[in-house]
């Protein structure tokens, strides 16, 4: 509930982040660089005389943005072809398989940071490239639900009395598969988060004068001995909403979940 009520935090804040940040986030001002916490400036400003607290409250938005979409893409490529590989099985199931195996086999980072480099560098194909390289564990997951799935009686049952198959995989099978889903979506926003902070901290995520938490990092991490509150605070933003998730998808899990329900 912790995780939940900090996501929310977050989320709320993402939303209307014009209405809570004091300062235009691309706003440079050079007469106060680098200006220690003040009550104008509540984090201080960075190397360009910006407002840490409104980079803060922006990158919030652009992080959340970057986790949330990128699961939407990974659940419209794994969950398809998890449930097709599964429901088909035979050829149709080596043929995705062995294709889920050759994307699993390349390094996350590595394949993304391939795919930023040949499609660009726009925000947007952040989260596309994420939700495409994230995509083959919800299909490995899918596919074991569904197998263990098809063999009970009520699947059966909906064939013998004439369910054609996209009923019986829609309304029968996906429906009691769908617990290990949602936590393993829930599990992969953080993950999505930290790869754009890791991209944007290495110089291929999301582009200046766009705020994000890795951008951030980025950018304190040149005067981190003079001025480590520059980096110390958007890195804790990360742990937060990383630490947040996990909690909450921990107990979401336990929620879902019958036996550990029950015990």
């Amino acid at each position: 509930m912790l995780g939940l009520i900090v996501i929310t935090l977050a989320g709320f804040v993402a939303i209307f982040a014009d209405l809570f940040a004091p300062h235009d986030p691309a706003f440079q001002d050079y007469s106060v660089v680098f200006s220690p916490p003040s009550a104008a400036y509540p984090l201080g400003t960075d190397n360009l005389g910006r407002d840490a607290l409104s980079r803060l409250i922006f990158g919030a938005r652009t992080s959340l943005t970057v986790g949330i979409l990128a699961q939407v893409i990974m659940l419209s490529i794994g969950l398809p072809l998890g449930a097709i590989a599964a429901f088909f099985g035979r050829r149709v199931d080596n043929l995705v398989m062995r294709f889920v195996d050759v994307i699993y086999a390349f390094p996350d980072l590595l394949l993304v940071i391939l795919l930023r480099t040949i499609f660009g560098g726009s925000i947007y194909m952040i989260f596309v490239a994420i939700g495409l390289v994230e995509w083959t564990t919800l299909a490995r997951v899918t596919r074991g639900q569904l197998l263990s799935l098809k063999e009970q009686p009520f699947v059966t049952a909906a064939q013998a009395i004439g369910a054609r198959w996209y009923e019986v995989l829609l309304r029968h099978l996906l429906p009691n598969a769908l617990s290990p889903i949602i936590v393993i979506v829930v599990f992969g926003i953080p993950r999505a988060i930290f790869t754009e902070a890791a991209l944007s901290f290495i110089g291929i995520g999301v582009q200046p004068p766009t705020p994000s938490w890795g951008t951030m990092i980025q950018d304190g991490y040149q005067a981190i001995f003079a001025f480590p509150h520059l980096i110390l605070f958007p890195a804790l933003a990360v742990g937060l909403i990383t630490l947040s998730f996990t909690f909450f998808g921990d107990g979401l899990r336990d929620a879902l979940d019958p036996r550990l329900r029950g015990a």
